[in-house]
């Protein structure tokens, strides 16, 4: 994001009033649109708020802005005296069209992060940079020449990398599959928006856990989906549950995460799988598995996932390196019956031709090569490390505030707080203090629970960023 130059001759002020009118030249702020509050745009740039007022007052003598009372800061319309009777309505546009914005908590982090490098992160759902197999990939990418021919691969994806995945689902997972069989996506969110768009209608009623990452997706909302909870307890959701809302409702999928469920951590006991897949065999449901977290078991034995119970081919599995490698090579996956593959490659044809070959190769290689397990087990290790600091600073710093379990694999620690707080209170607090975190809302639960991500943050950061915690959750409740 630009920020003035402190180091330039030319005041603050002035380079502030040169930007912002050349972001109205270029079209980013058409005529008559609303520009970013004074308070606002002085938090984004990191100056005084007396400077960006300066800023505004340059405008205005050139006639670029006008501003009202109570009505904010807008560009002029008759900017360089000529009035544009026809500019598109570009605001209606951008609240129009059926695909839904990202919700507003996930935008405000978002905000927040791009806006200041220096939050201790306990939201995003990735790796940090040291817990990624960085030098082995470096080392793979120079040991291995690209392709010859860097055209558009099979819609299905690269094939190496599906026959790679073959063995690996089969050596790891227990999943027994084809090549045919599979689609490389670009991450789990590609999956589901290809499931949710292309195998199910508008109005179809559908099984989600509560709370679930799947609540904090609005694609769900934008197929035009009818959402249906199945609460998570210790042992995973109640599979009883699925009879009732099928009764009631009709519902045509169910979607899960059994093993280090996101954002609880839960894991699906064994008798919740098998009463789950006799339900949803008897009742002839397809069930969507999520299954990001296994390998991060920090046992070193991961939990087998439903489809490795799955005589009958009723559940579709997805899969993605994101969670145990690196997020940045954009590479998931899918195991689903052929004739549903055949139907999402097309569709995915349709939005981008497939995906690069070249990360597409370079998983393909980590797959087969040496590297593979020993990264895993220092995964395993330095997150149940990070884990370890995590339960640490939150027994120091929150001792008769918070409640949680502690998970045995996986990215996140769910916490329900004892104060009764407002979340979105609680989160400007936070980020205030230099930390951010998702409020549990975001996942469908009520106000009062909190997702803490450790394998975002460095190790060094954890104790600090739960004090930072701490410290706005007792300014809101003195």
């Amino acid at each position: 994001m630009w920020k003035p130059d402190r180091q330039n001759k030319k005041p603050l002020y002035e380079q502030i009033a040169d930007h912002i009118e050349q972001r109205i030249s270029y079209g980013e702020f058409p005529p008559g649109s609303l520009l970013p509050s004074e308070r606002k745009l002085a938090e984004q740039l990191g100056v005084n708020r007396s400077t960006v007022i300066l800023a505004f007052a340059e405008l205005r003598s050139m006639g670029i802005i006008e501003s009202r009372s109570g009505s904010g800061t807008r560009v002029s319309n008759t900017k360089w005296e000529a009035t544009p009777k026809h500019t598109p309505n570009w605001k209606r546009y951008a609240e129009g069209g059926s695909f839904l914005p990202n919700l507003p908590f996930l935008r405000r982090i978002r905000e927040a992060l791009n806006q200041n490098s220096s939050l201790i992160d306990f939201a995003s759902g990735e790796l940090s940079g040291d817990l990624a197999p960085m030098d082995e990939i470096t080392k793979l990418m120079s040991e291995h020449p690209y392709p010859s021919y860097l055209g558009y691969v099979n819609p299905q994806g690269y094939v190496p990398l599906r026959q790679a995945l073959v063995a690996y689902l089969d050596q790891y997972r227990g999943i027994q599959t084809t090549e045919s069989s599979i689609l490389i996506t670009s991450g789990s969110q590609q999956s589901l928006y290809l499931i949710t768009q292309c195998l199910l209608s508008p109005g179809d009623a559908v099984a989600i856990e509560d709370p679930s990452y799947s609540y904090s997706l609005p694609m769900f909302q934008s197929a035009g989906l009818r959402l249906f909870r199945l609460p998570v307890e210790r042992d995973g959701v109640c599979p009883e549950e699925i009879r009732s809302l099928y009764k009631k409702h009709r519902i045509k999928m169910i979607f899960t995460n059994p093993n280090f469920q996101n954002p609880t951590g839960t894991l699906l006991s064994e008798q919740r799988r098998n009463q789950l897949l006799e339900i949803a065999s008897e009742l002839g449901l397809p069930i969507v598995e999520d299954d990001p977290y296994s390998l991060t078991d920090y046992e070193g034995i991961p939990r087998p996932p439903l489809k490795s119970m799955d005589p009958i081919g009723s559940i579709i599995y997805i899969g993605s390196f994101s969670k145990i490698a690196a997020s940045g090579l954009r590479i998931g996956w899918m195991v689903a019956p052929h004739s549903i593959v055949e139907r999402l490659a097309d569709a995915r044809q349709q939005m981008d031709f497939g995906l690069s070959v070249i990360p597409q190769q370079v998983a393909a290689q980590f797959l087969i090569s040496s590297y593979f397990d020993p990264h895993l087990e220092r995964l395993r290790m330095q997150l149940l490390f990070k884990r370890d600091l995590l339960v640490e600073a939150l027994n120091q710093e929150l001792p008769d505030s918070i409640q949680f379990n502690i998970p045995q694999g996986g990215h996140h620690m769910w916490c329900k707080l004892i104060p009764e707080v407002n979340d979105s209170k609680l989160l400007d607090e936070a980020i205030k203090q230099g930390v951010v975190f998702v409020p549990g809302s975001v996942y469908g639960s009520d106000s009062g629970f909190v997702r803490f991500t450790f394998a975002r943050a460095k190790a060094e950061e954890i104790g600090l960023g739960i004090a930072r915690f701490a410290k706005a959750l007792r300014e809101l409740i003195r």
